[in-house]
Formats: C-alpha cells, sequence, structure tokens
C-alpha cells in the first residue's frame, strides 16, 4: 500500500501544477477560509471569506482518507470527499480530493462533474473507467475513451464529461480522485433524468429513449 500512495503524491504533485487553477477563479488574497453564513444577504461564487487573522491550521486540515466512507445502500461503492464543504481553507484554491470504493463487479454510474476534470489514481484492485466525447464527425454518436486500471495506474475525466467506473475484479477496488475545483459537483445521469422532481413529462422520456411510457414507468421506479 505504501507504493500506491507514494504514485499517488507524484500524482497529486503533477495534478496540482498543471491544471489547480484551470477553472475556479483564481484567488485574489492569499487565504480566503470559508465561513458559512445562513444569514448573508449576498451569494458568491464560492464561499464568504473570514478575516484572515483569524484563520488557524485546522482550516487547511482533514483526515480519514485511509479508510473507506460509508456505502451508498443498494449500490456498492463508497465515497469520501474533502472538499470546500469539510475544510473551509479549500476555498478560492481549486482543489479537492475523494476516495471511491467500490464492491467486486460494482459500477460507478454514468455521472459528470460540471466544475472540475477528474484525475483519478487506482491504489488497489481493477477498474474498467471510460468517458465519452462527441462525434464532430456523427452528431448521433460519441467516442468512447476507456481503460482497464491496475493498481499505480492514473487516467484523467475531461470536465463535464460523462464517465464511469466500474470494479472488474474479484476484491475491493480503491481510487483516489483529485478535482481542480473546491467544489466540482456530482451529476448522477440516470437518476437525474428519471427521479426528477417534478418529473419530467413521460411524452418527452418515450420519445427521447424510444421506449414505451411502460418502460419509462418500470424505469422511473428503478431510479426513485
Amino acid at each position: 500500500m505504501s507504493m500506491c500512495w507514494f504514485i499517488t503524491t507524484l500524482a497529486i504533485t503533477a495534478f496540482f501544477s498543471s491544471l489547480a487553477y484551470a477553472y475556479d477563479n483564481n484567488p485574489l488574497q492569499d487565504i480566503c477560509v470559508a465561513v458559512n453564513d445562513s444569514k448573508a444577504s449576498v451569494f458568491v461564487n464560492g464561499k464568504i471569506c473570514k478575516d484572515p487573522k483569524l484563520a488557524k491550521a485546522d482550516d487547511f486540515f482533514a483526515s480519514g482518507l485511509n479508510v473507506s466512507g460509508n456505502v451508498v445502500p443498494g449500490l456498492g461503492f463508497a465515497t469520501k470527499t474533502v472538499d470546500v464543504k469539510n475544510m473551509p481553507g479549500l476555498n478560492t484554491l481549486g482543489i479537492s480530493v475523494g476516495r471511491l470504493d467500490l464492491e467486486p463487479q460494482c459500477l460507478l454510474p454514468l455521472h459528470t462533474h460540471p466544475r472540475a476534470a477528474e484525475l483519478i489514481t487506482l491504489l488497489e484492485g481493477n477498474v474498467y473507467v471510460g468517458f465519452f466525447v462527441p462525434d464532430v464527425a456523427n452528431f448521433f454518436k460519441s467516442r468512447l475513451f476507456s481503460k482497464i486500471l491496475n493498481p499505480g495506474d492514473v487516467f484523467a475525466f475531461p470536465k463535464g464529461l460523462i464517465h464511469f467506473l466500474y470494479n472488474v475484479g474479484h476484491k475491493k477496488a480503491t481510487v483516489l480522485a483529485v478535482f481542480n475545483s473546491q467544489n466540482p459537483g456530482f451529476v448522477m445521469i440516470p437518476n437525474s433524468i428519471f427521479a426528477s422532481n417534478p418529473p419530467v413529462l413521460d411524452d418527452v422520456l418515450a420519445e427521447g429513449f424510444h421506449l414505451s411510457k411502460t418502460q419509462i414507468a418500470e424505469l422511473r421506479k428503478k431510479f426513485s
């Protein structure tokens, strides 16, 4: 495991040096520790800063990525994220990190991170990963970029593109993910479509997916 963490450190260093400020706004001061203010009368693209003189080391510290997060019921994967919500010192720094644990034959379904590119390092297991890029030659098709990763392998998902991770091995897989945003966001494609509130009209989904309304109803039950 120590070798995996060494490789991870190298990957994070390379990621920070090249992509850390690619999308989030550049900071205009040395630190801008986030403070939760539910009574604030203004909204900002990020978090409100507290007085820098009140900042402390714990604002830039988090622990626990050495253990798995809570398993999502019925889906077989667990996530744990360190972002601006639980490390306020990340505000304006344009970085965050997460851990993903996948049970054998488990899929992290099609999803996107609308505000960040993602760089993953596989620490344990064997994972099939891929992302989709629109095919410029055919509007109705896409190109799939995919690989089967082994421990120590690194793979990148470009910002906003749909991607997936699937554990093809026979033991739990552990992935470390780094994002070039303090709050990358997470959009699960199937659930967003079939479990929206209020729901999308059946006619729209039936026409869009070339399915019957009965099939749409079944999909709603699966993803609700």
